[in-house]
């Protein structure tokens, strides 16, 4: 009975949370005279009574948490309270469904940027600032997840961090309180969307535009105030701005808080996890443009090389903005897009996906395999940089991308079932999982998830939820020894 009240109390701060972020906008609203103001007046008022009633009834209850209040709070917070999310929508546009206005919120909460609605431009500034707030605040969310939630359930937090940033991050590097570790995090990636704020605007755009897009950037969450997101402003100046900073948020918080505050880009030089990124992206966007240019999709090399780099880029570090319709591209380049976004970006980062980290020590295991059938009483040890890995590492990595596997395998399937072609089903589900955003076919950039039924919806909203909490939250609930005593 203590976890429950203890799951609800704080559940009832978190919804408070949120009514602070609806009231940022209602405030927009009121200061543009926009339509949306009673709409967000009457979701602030709900949100804010529901959870301070929630936080006042149960203000004794005990305030440690035990591992399986842990995993319920978990999933809670991601999908309970997005219900309330979806208010404003709900409110301000009767004619959306909860499922449709559910999956927009999820797809901003877990920076997917995956979308239902159709004309961006016309709606009023406070649902488009709200919708971009989310996948801000979501972006924080996750480094807050992944540093101070995953410690309480044994899963991960700053030793998972650590373990798998090796090179980069040493325990004497990072505040040692988890609260002063977060803040820290925090600050880096506060800081950084300033300057990318600042940037876009020099660069073009005007201040509502950057703001916007700066939080969708810094998030990898990929919405656009825009039905044609990004090719909107036609410019390559913004192009290059956007590429700059989604690489940047795809990579690990933590090396960005080291190097901002040794003022030096040797915590760069040293992560093994944006060598490995870097390397793989930008080689792939110099292949793909090759592709598109052999195929002639382009005219010239350099018009091909600008379109693959900032398609590429968006998809592979899971953003999901769009300046071209490459489900119209050859499908080698947009299949091996898709790849990219399982595996490009670091551990401790605002993208989805395995993480580079994952994939460079399962790379490393197969080889460490391979040496020991040719040298069977061979001692060696497997190391990422200078750290010697952990079996125990090692097989948590497995395991996760086992079930990774496993869990997209399930979904696809399930959307063949419910009639959709395998090449739609399939990008959506990678591209759900993976918060990705676009797909291919009936879900690609030229198109949007408006076109799937509810049920087809439902498992792309599931998918994102998935991908988001990297797979254990969720499926540990499905498991009968986790409810028993």
């Amino acid at each position: 009975m203590n976890s429950i009240l203890t799951i609800i109390h704080i559940f009832g701060v978190v919804i408070m949370v949120f009514s602070g972020l609806m009231s940022t906008c209602l405030l927009t609203s009121k200061i543009f005279e926009d339509s949306a103001t009673n709409a967000f007046f009457e979701a602030t008022l709900i949100t804010l009574l529901t959870g301070f009633l929630m936080f006042w009834l149960t203000r004794r209850s005990s305030k440690k948490v035990s591992k399986r209040a842990g995993f319920l709070l978990v999933t809670l917070c991601w999908s309970l309270a997005s219900v309330f999310c979806t208010l404003p929508l709900l409110l301000y546009l009767p004619e959306l469904s909860f499922v449709d206005a559910y999956f927009e919120v999820i797809s901003g909460l877990t920076t997917t940027g995956a979308t239902v609605l159709s004309g961006l431009d016309r709606l009023p500034m406070s649902i488009n600032l709200w919708r971009h707030e989310l996948t801000w605040f979501g972006g924080i969310g996750i480094i807050v997840f992944a540093v101070a939630i995953l410690p309480i359930l044994g899963i991960g937090g700053m030793q998972l961090l650590k373990s798998e940033s090796p090179g980069s991050i040493k325990e004497s590097d990072l505040p040692p309180r988890i609260a002063q570790t977060a803040k820290a995090l925090w600050l880096a990636y506060v800081a950084i969307t300033f300057v990318c704020v600042i940037s876009l605007r020099l660069a073009g755009m005007n201040w509502f535009d950057a703001v916007c897009h700066a939080f969708s950037a810094m998030s990898l969450g990929g919405f656009s105030t825009h039905d044609s997101s990004v090719s909107f402003f036609n410019s390559l100046s913004i192009e290059i701005v956007l590429t700059i900073f989604q690489l940047l948020a795809a990579m690990n918080f933590a090396t960005h808080f080291l190097a901002l505050r040794k003022r030096s880009f040797k915590p760069y030089i040293k992560d093994i996890e944006v060598r490995g990124m870097l390397y793989v992206v930008l080689g792939s966007c110099v292949m793909s443009a090759f592709v598109l240019w052999h195929y002639g999709t382009y005219p010239d090399f350099l018009t091909a090389l600008r379109h693959a780099t900032f398609n590429l880029v968006t998809v592979a570090t899971t953003s999901g903005y769009m300046t071209q319709d490459f489900n119209q591209w050859p499908i080698f380049v947009s299949m091996w897009m898709l790849f990219l976004s399982c595996i490009s970006v670091s551990s401790g980062s605002t993208g989805g996906g395995i993480r580079m980290i994952r994939t460079i020590i399962l790379m490393k295991q197969t080889r460490l395999e391979m040496f020991k059938f040719i040298h069977p009483y061979a001692v060696k040890s497997l190391k990422v940089g200078d750290n010697v890995i952990s079996n125990d590492i090692i097989t948590s990595v497995t395991g996760y991308i086992f079930l990774y596997f496993m869990c997209v395998v399930v979904l696809v399937f399930t959307l063949l079932l419910s009639g959709l072609d395998f090449i739609t089903a399939f990008s959506a589900i990678i591209a759900c999982f993976n918060n990705a955003g676009p797909g291919l076919n009936l879900v690609g950039p030229a198109s949007n998830y408006a076109v799937l039924s509810d049920f087809q919806t439902n498992i792309c909203t599931f998918a994102m939820l998935l991908g988001r909490v990297q797979i254990f939250s969720i499926i540990i609930l499905f498991v009968p020894e986790f409810w028993r005593k």
